[in-house]
């Protein structure tokens, strides 16, 4: 995609890295492993959504952590054997961008997964921005939170 290509441009080095290179971020170190303001989280190449703060929680592994995507058809999952494990990796469906991983050490009440995802490879939308930003049909997610 010619607009992806654009945005490519546009990264950082570490997002790049991370998206382009399968590569981690240090823990603690991301911008929105700590984030707790209500929104969306879209994939910082494509813009495609991804998760919603309503199913982030504070895991402490020290990356942003959700219990689901925000739908079924939001990420794609691959078998990973890089550093000698087994794991699961999860890389955006529309840009293909690396996010992260998932595991099954999440909270059980939410299913029992863990998306352990990159904060260089998300860019946070606001609830608030929602609208502004192309993204308004996600609102109704927020609908009655906070009150």
């Amino acid at each position: 995609m010619k607009q992806n290509e654009e945005r490519l441009k546009e990264l950082t080095p570490l997002q790049f890295e991370v998206t382009q290179h399968n590569a981690t971020e240090h823990p603690f170190t991301g911008e929105y492993y700590d984030n707790h303001e209500d929104g969306l989280y879209v994939d910082i190449v494509s813009g495609e959504p991804l998760f919603t703060s309503l199913d982030k929680f504070d895991s402490g592994c020290g990356w942003p952590s959700f219990v689901k995507p925000v739908g079924d058809d939001a990420i794609e999952e691959k078998r990973d054997t890089t550093y000698g494990m087994t794991r699961t990796e999860v890389r955006s469906r529309q840009a293909d961008s690396h996010l992260g991983h998932v595991f099954e050490d999440g909270p059980l009440e939410s299913g029992g997964l863990r998306y352990c995802i990159n904060s260089a490879a998300l860019r946070f939308v606001p609830v608030d921005e929602l609208d502004e930003q192309g993204y308004g049909e996600y609102q109704r997610l927020f609908e009655g939170q906070g009150d």
